[in-house]
């Protein structure tokens, strides 16, 4: 291994949204991932970090003042959840069900197997997979 992948101490995943408070929603409430930081007013932003606890990596969303204009991309960029109990990611379905997220077909067929996809506010998806991942 390098010396460089054994110093990198943390990964975040870094985007913009002119729907924070939406998105922050869609993650916190509907997946159950933790808001772990946030700031206001940092050079005109504003930002939230949503993840696991005690992991080195998370999910940072910011809002600029100026409204960053925000496309989503390609249906088959995704967000994958590895969730190993069946029950656990049905009861996440059927919550953003409940929140006005219904699902949507994967472009890829792979994740329809074992998965089921959505689209957060601003149309990026997110696969919960039934699977305990690598």
């Amino acid at each position: 291994m390098n010396d460089w992948q054994n110093s990198i101490a943390q990964i975040r995943i870094a985007r913009p949204t002119d729907k924070l408070s939406q998105v922050v929603d869609f993650y916190h409430k509907g997946l159950g991932l933790k808001i772990i930081g946030s700031f206001k007013d940092h050079d005109g932003y504003d930002g939230v970090m949503i993840g696991l606890p005690n992991k080195l990596y998370h999910l940072e969303f910011t809002a600029h003042k100026d409204v960053s204009p925000c496309p989503s991309p390609s249906k088959d960029n995704l967000l994958v959840f590895y969730i190993p109990q069946k029950y656990i990611l049905d009861t996440l379905v059927n919550q953003l069900i409940d929140m006005g997220y219904p699902t949507v077909s994967s472009e890829n067929p792979y994740w329809e197997k074992n998965g089921v996809t959505f689209e957060d506010p601003d149309g990026w998806r997110g696969v919960l997979m039934n699977d305990s991942g690598i």
